[in-house]
């Protein structure tokens, strides 16, 4: 077992509230993501339809990664609405990383509703090469 095998449940666990009632709204929204991994780094992929960069919020602490936001869907003006599979509703992640992250060097792009995270390793977690005198 490696340890990345052993961080991945901590990576996925998600909470359902965004915290104690009345400090922010519920958000019951789980967007769909998946991680990846390299010796440098993990790879972060979520899917966010209708998301717009001022819509997304991103914040990396010890030991949390969270990632908060609403979609930006409107009516079009003279239809209704007879069937939608999508929300407006807000969504919250949170992704415990065990501070294996290097926070500094944490990347983050999003095009077509797809956000794109690249999280470095910290330096204590890669791949070294001993040398043998």
């Amino acid at each position: 077992m490696n340890l990345f095998s052993q961080i991945i449940p901590r990576l996925s666990r998600n909470v359902a509230s965004a915290g104690p009632a009345g400090s922010e709204p519920e958000f019951t929204l789980k967007p769909v993501h998946e991680v990846k991994e390299t010796p440098e780094a993990w790879g972060l992929t979520v899917f966010l339809p209708g998301v717009a960069r001022d819509g997304l919020d991103i914040t990396a602490e010890e030991g949390v990664l969270t990632l908060l936001g609403r979609p930006a869907w409107q009516q079009p003006v003279g239809w209704t609405v007879l069937y939608r599979e999508s929300s407006a509703a807000p969504f919250l992640l949170k992704l415990e990383h065990d501070n294996a992250l290097d926070l500094d060097r944490i990347q983050a792009e999003l095009k077509d509703g797809v956000l794109h995270l690249t999280l470095p390793k910290a330096e204590a977690l890669k791949p070294r090469k001993i040398s043998v005198d």
